[in-house]
């Protein structure tokens, strides 16, 4: 026990640079941006926030405590919550505050979308989520106004704690896994023809545009229906691998094989296809954003850099000439 004790700390205890925190910050103020924003450009948030009691649409209001305290859910109280929460949205995304600045907005956030039930949706919850492992994370190390405030530069190399990190990792995962196990209609399974995606795009509720030209390509949305499903309950592959990659130095040719062909990688890039193939055709919200909001904490700071490094000008040019080399 005290073996597994003692790799436990090792593990939690480890530190990186806080490039892939960085990145998770702006993506998740930008989110808050969006989803409140959203609403605000739509003229909306007087119909769904604030309650019929004061002239808004709805007399069915949760009770968050926030709103209750400045006085209930009224155009002024939703008011300030609205410009605070998007506040805090411009401040994450330029990293000025630090956990500070992630606990109001997450506060104020919430209390917004709190407030009516029945207009909030999902990628609601994975937002507050997020914004709330970006109170326990030190996510303006690096690409941020408190970075160059603190040392006067933009970057820096001050490594931070790497378990925040490890959280967004295992919020992905629970996020897809349960999801994925939810899904027991027979429509998502051999036994039903794997049709769930097409009636899903069937229906007007989610549709962008008409999307009865759908019928023409019934077998793709066959296949689109078999891998999401898959996927998604192949989830608990993703913490395989990142165990595989700790253990490295054991043997055993599945881990070999694993690391090799970098199994997060391959999954990262389902998910990336996933969420801009939903977005498209379908009315879904802010989630497919708050979700790939997440994925630079799939991979460690120096995987990033090198990844991003691949679209610096100087190498692009360099490729090209030697293609035409070549």
């Amino acid at each position: 026990m005290s073996r597994l004790w003692r790799a436990w700390v090792a593990l939690l205890d480890r530190r990186e640079p806080g490039t892939s925190l960085a990145l998770f910050r702006i993506g998740v103020g930008l989110c808050v941006l969006l989803t409140i924003g959203s609403v605000v450009h739509a003229h909306l948030v007087g119909v769904i926030w604030v309650s019929a009691d004061h002239g808004g649409g709805y007399r069915s209001m949760t009770d968050n405590w926030l709103v209750q305290a400045l006085g209930g859910a009224t155009p002024a109280v939703i008011g300030r919550l609205v410009v605070a929460s998007l506040a805090g949205g411009v401040l994450l995304t330029v990293g000025l505050g630090g956990r500070v600045v992630a606990l109001l907005t997450l506060q104020t956030t919430l209390a917004v979308t709190d407030v009516n039930g029945q207009a909030a949706g999902s990628y609601d919850l994975v937002l507050t989520n997020a914004l709330w492992l970006l109170v326990l994370a030190d996510s303006t190390a690096t690409l941020s106004v408190d970075c160059r405030l603190s040392t006067g530069a933009w970057t820096s190399e001050r490594r931070v704690p790497v378990w925040p990190r490890y959280l967004v990792i295992f919020q992905l995962f629970l996020m897809y896994w349960t999801t994925g196990l939810q899904k027991v209609a027979a429509e998502w399974t051999p036994a039903g023809g794997f049709s769930a995606l097409y009636y899903i795009l069937q229906q007007p509720t989610w549709q962008r545009f008409d999307m009865s030209w759908v019928a023409w390509i019934y077998p793709l949305t066959q296949v689109g229906t078999a891998v999401t499903w898959a996927w998604e309950l192949g989830a608990p592959l993703l913490l395989l691998a990142y165990f595989w990659r700790y253990t490295a130095d054991r043997p055993g040719r599945l881990r070999a094989w694993a690391n090799r062909v970098d199994l997060r990688s391959w999954y990262a890039l389902l998910g990336v296809a996933f969420h801009v193939l939903v977005t498209i055709p379908m009315n879904i919200g802010p989630f497919s954003a708050i979700c790939l909001a997440c994925y630079p904490c799939l991979f460690t700071p120096d995987e990033v850099r090198r990844f991003v490094g691949r679209f610096r000008p100087d190498r692009v040019k360099a490729g090209r000439s030697q293609g035409r080399s070549a």
